[in-house]
Formats: structure tokens, sequence, C-alpha cells
């Protein structure tokens, strides 16, 4: 055995692409962490957009960070002599693993090729998250790593990405409801909107999400100030109205079996809308962005992540902004 496993203690928080700035002003304003103070005391260690923390620097119980798409729960350190000393070390820990690249991508890649498969690739959905546990690894040097067996992600490296189409959806938000509906079920054990379901599209043009519930074979009612594109507008199972979707009472609307709303709007007036339909029981499924305007109000936030049933998260489609799920 060519190989040495080293037990470092704290948590290692990888960011969303390119999102790295905003997990490090949660860790500030939300959670009371300077990340900055830390690496000035060598208490946190960067490896591209993974942040390694030391444990005396991490309070116990801390939640983890909307904008960290995985946490490395147990981070160890990895000394190897060769790619597959590298490989066996991780295969004695657990099963299956999944790298994050920042350096030595050829490298990285001849390891994860010596583990057994895990499926890397963009997904079709709709998809079943899965409930098995999967390590996280990156490569610090030419024969060192850091790992984690660990996780709080059953999905590799923490991401869901889907297969694109470029052609049929009118916007690029169909994405956002594809993800937000695998997490629902994952987090919620709730079924998919299927032929039969009656959902509620609040601020629906140009029709991403309506597409998506169309194709899941939904009847649709969707409301907008604006129309939606012209073959949604023209689906059998659309029905349209021209209209401020947060004026209009649940009760008169009648029961739907999801709710959704990727309005853009001050979260305050979200979280009254989201509360008005919890209350009037009117449906039980909603999933909704939270639009941040400007610097984020994470008394808002806690307010959202207080529903009962619910659930606050960043999506990998997400940009500023969070999502919210609240099955009943």
């Amino acid at each position: 055995m060519s190989y040495t496993i080293q037990e470092l203690g704290g948590a290692a928080f990888l960011s969303f692409p390119e999102m790295k700035g905003l997990l490090e002003s949660e860790f500030s304003a939300r959670l009371g962490i300077s990340i900055d103070a830390l690496r000035q005391s060598g208490a946190a260690v960067d490896y591209g957009d993974l942040i390694a923390i030391s444990p005396e620097a991490l309070p116990e119980g801390l939640p983890l960070p909307y904008w960290c798409r995985v946490r490395m729960d147990k981070p160890l350190l990895i000394t190897f002599d060769s790619v597959k000393d590298a490989s066996d070390a991780l295969r004695s820990l657990q099963r299956s693993w999944a790298p994050y690249s920042h350096t030595l991508f050829r490298r990285t890649s001849l390891i994860q090729d010596k583990l057994p498969h895990v499926n890397l690739k963009e997904k079709s959905f709709p998809f079943s998250i899965p409930s098995s546990p999967i390590g996280l690894y990156t490569l610090t040097g030419e024969n060192t790593m850091l790992a984690s067996a660990q996780t709080s992600s059953p999905l590799p490296a923490g991401t869901l990405a889907f297969k694109e189409d470029h052609e049929n959806p009118p916007s690029r938000a169909y994405l956002k409801i594809q993800e937000a509906l695998c997490e629902a079920a994952f987090s919620f054990g709730v079924s998919l909107p299927s032929p039969g379901s009656r959902c509620f599209d609040a601020g629906a043009c140009p029709g991403g999400w309506t597409w998506v519930l169309t194709q899941l074979g939904a009847e649709v009612f969707a409301v907008d100030r604006a129309e939606l594109d012209g073959r949604l507008m023209a689906h059998p199972q659309v029905q349209f109205m021209k209209h401020d979707a947060f004026t209009l009472p649940p009760e008169e609307l009648g029961k739907f079996d999801w709710v959704f709303s990727d309005v853009i709007c001050y979260p305050e007036r979200l979280l009254g809308w989201v509360e008005k339909w919890l209350a009037s029981g009117m449906t039980r499924n909603m999933i909704c962005t939270i639009k941040m305007q400007g610097d984020i109000d994470w008394e808002q936030v806690s307010r959202f992540a207080a529903i009962p049933h619910s659930r606050v998260l960043h999506l990998n489609y997400n940009k500023h902004e969070l999502t919210f799920i609240s099955c009943q």
C-alpha cells in the first residue's frame, strides 16, 4: 500500500460555478464568518471554488450555506504515489466517488477511470435523484488530494445538470423547474405533475415553466400581464389569463395540485402570496423563485425557510436567486 490517509476535521464548501463571491458573502452576512479573516489566519484554504475550513473555525451546528452546492463533511488528506494508489485509497473508504477538478485535469480523469463507474453526464428529465452516498475528492497536488466519503449531497459534486433542448422551450427558465421538481420529489417524496394534474403558473411569460408542465401532461392555468409564446397560447392543455397573478384570490381560482411562480418581485411580496395560498388550502405543493433585489434580505429568506414542510435551496440553474419548495 503506497498511500496514507489523514483526518483533517472541519469541512470544505464547494460553491456553485462563478458564485464563490456569493458563498463568501453568505458566510459573512448570514453566518457571521469572515472567510478573508480565516484565510489570513490559515484556518481557510482555497482549492479553486472549494474552501476548506479548519475545525476550530466552524461553530457546531453550522447550517449548510445556500450558495454551497456540496459540503465535504469529513475531509481527509490522502497522499499517494500513483494513480492506482489514489484510486485504491478512495476505494478503501467507499464505492462511489465524483471529482471536483480545478487543476491536474488529466490526472483526475485517470483516477476517476479506475474507480467504480459513476454517471457524470448530463441527465434526461425527469430524473430520480439517487439516495446512495457519493464521495467527493479534488487533487491538491500531483500526489495529494482532499477527499470526503461523507458529503451533503447524493449528486456528483452536488450538481444536477440536464441535457438541454435548444429548439422547443420558449426560454431557458425551463431548466429551473425541471431541477426544482426533481428536488421536490427527492426531498418530499411527491409525484411530479402528470396527466390530470391542475397547475397554476404565475407570471408565466414567455412560458418556459408552462412548457415543462405540458410536457408532463398537466393542465396549466397560466397568468401574466404579457402573453406566452404563440405555441403555448394555442396549446390545448393551457388556459391563459392576462392579469397580475398575485392579485387573484386562491378561493376564487379553486384547487390546484401545484402552484408555481418565477415572478420578478420583492421577496416580501412573494412571501405574502405564498402564505396566502398555503393558508387557503387550495394547494399542497408550491415551487417559487425568490428573486434577490440587490443585497440579500436574510431575514426574509429565514421566514421562507421557517414554513413547515418546506425547503429553501439554490439550484444549479438559479442565478442571484433562491428557490422555495413546499409540499404540505
